[in-house]
């Protein structure tokens, strides 16, 4: 009998919050994202909650204006390794960008978190748009959207060789012979390419996992066909159910075209609860946080998206008709995108674009009560829209502190999510198998 599906929630840590306004409440401390106790906090109460796993952002830039948001904080390898010793079960999942790392110093630095972790570690791999990170690496320019994707393609490539350079068992710490290890079970990967010439082997062994979960979220074109080939988890931003669904069908469908089991391609799209004992509650709720919004500060970052001057974008009128299309969009295309599509479909004004983006730059933000909310997540879930979700908590630790107790109990009854961990690997939180080395796969064939 094939065991029912159940849900996978990753939790998503950004500071005091999703919600653009949220370290402007009164119970929010601006100072929280350099806070390694509060961290810790956060990633007991998700892993006490049995989340699949947690996962930082980054960028290799300051984004936004410092002036008007807390902004930089703890590179996320160093974040996790600090966790890793305070959880034992929950998956640590890093983003690290292609575009401004190599693979063998970025592959070390995750494998390292692999073993500290016991086998909790992914890596949540981007490109990396914009002007300011490119700079920050020499560049007067960023890199075009198709050479980005062409760089990580091959950057996967020579990560994964380098986690294969040892082979299972190669460590055999025989003391009575005096060999520790097989020196024919580690190899040179001799990789010669376009973007990197990487001779190896890695100078550490096969990690718990084999290697890292690959995590991605770019939804792009580009995005979606780099994701069928390697991505096992997706966070992506799909703001309509009937969205939702097209996506996880056609990524599925692609990983399929890549001989992959679409099982082993998990869909988590964003989802920002903001969750009251009443409806109007919760929408009140939510009201009070776009009331502090700063409009002018917001509108900066998004004409940012939209490759136009902040003056050209008038907030009580809508977004003008002549916006660039998404071919012309050398940034995050399919940001772009939804963004451009929600504020034509409910003919928004900037100044209404603004606050519905402000809770979660695009994701789904749901406003009502416990039950409303779980009643969205188990739809999407059996309705073929997501095989879990992405929680972003408009504010936190409040809005994860809800969420756990008032939504997952009603899933837990409902037979929809865990109650306790089964397996100790973030792969077996997920439900996926172990990587075979590639080769023991080239033996084989």
């Amino acid at each position: 009998m094939t065991a029912r599906r159940a849900l996978h929630f990753n939790l998503f840590l950004h500071d005091t919050g999703h919600h653009e306004a949220s370290w402007r409440l009164p119970e929010s401390d601006p100072h929280a994202l350099l806070d390694l106790a509060y961290h810790q906090r956060l990633a007991r109460i998700a892993e006490d909650a049995k989340f699949d796993s947690l996962f930082l952002a980054d960028s290799p830039a300051l984004f936004g204006d410092v002036g008007r948001r807390p902004q930089g904080g703890i590179e996320p390898t160093v974040l996790l390794t600090a966790l890793a010793v305070t959880t034992s079960r929950i998956g640590l999942i890093a983003t690290a960008s292609t575009s401004y790392n190599e693979p063998y110093n970025l592959a070390r630095r995750l494998s390292s978190v692999d073993w500290i972790s016991g086998g909790r570690a992914g890596w949540n791999i981007v490109t990396t748009a914009g002007e300011a990170a490119a700079r920050n690496f020499g560049l007067q320019e960023q890199p075009l959207h198709a050479a980005r994707y062409a760089r990580a393609s091959e950057f996967l490539e020579v990560a994964t060789k380098l986690w294969d350079s040892w082979e299972d068992g190669a460590i055999i710490a025989d003391k009575a012979s005096g060999v520790h290890a097989l020196a024919e079970r580690v190899h040179a990967i001799g990789h010669r390419g376009e973007h990197f010439q990487v001779e190896g082997p890695l100078n550490s062994p096969r990690s718990p996992q084999g290697y890292p979960l690959l995590v991605q979220a770019g939804s792009s074109e580009s995005g979606k066909d780099f994701a069928a080939r390697w991505a096992e988890a997706i966070f992506t931003a799909q703001p309509t159910f009937e969205e939702g669904r097209a996506f996880y069908a056609d990524v599925k469908r692609r990983a399929v075209a890549n001989g992959r089991d679409p099982e082993h391609l998990k869909v988590l799209p964003g989802l920002v609860p903001v969750i009251g004992d009443t409806e109007a509650e919760a929408r009140e709720i939510e009201a009070e946080l776009d009331r502090l919004i700063a409009p002018e500060y917001a509108r900066d970052q998004l004409a940012k998206v939209l490759g136009r001057d902040p003056e050209s974008l008038p907030l009580d009128r809508p977004l003008p008709d002549d916006l660039p299309s998404e071919d012309e969009i050398e940034g995050a295309k399919s940001r772009f995108t939804l963004i451009v599509e929600l504020a034509r479909r409910e003919n928004l004004t900037v100044r209404e674009l603004i606050g519905r983006l402000g809770g979660g730059r695009g994701h789904r933000t749901f406003a009502g009560t416990a039950v409303q909310v779980a009643d969205t997540i188990q739809h999407w879930f059996e309705n073929g829209a997501a095989d879990g979700f992405n929680i972003m908590p408009a504010v936190l630790p409040s809005g994860l502190e809800v969420f756990v107790e008032q939504v997952l109990p009603i899933l837990r009854e409902r037979s929809l999510f865990r109650s306790e961990y089964t397996g100790s690997t973030l792969r077996e939180h997920y439900g996926l198998p172990r990587p075979v080395n590639q080769r023991e796969l080239a033996v084989a064939s």
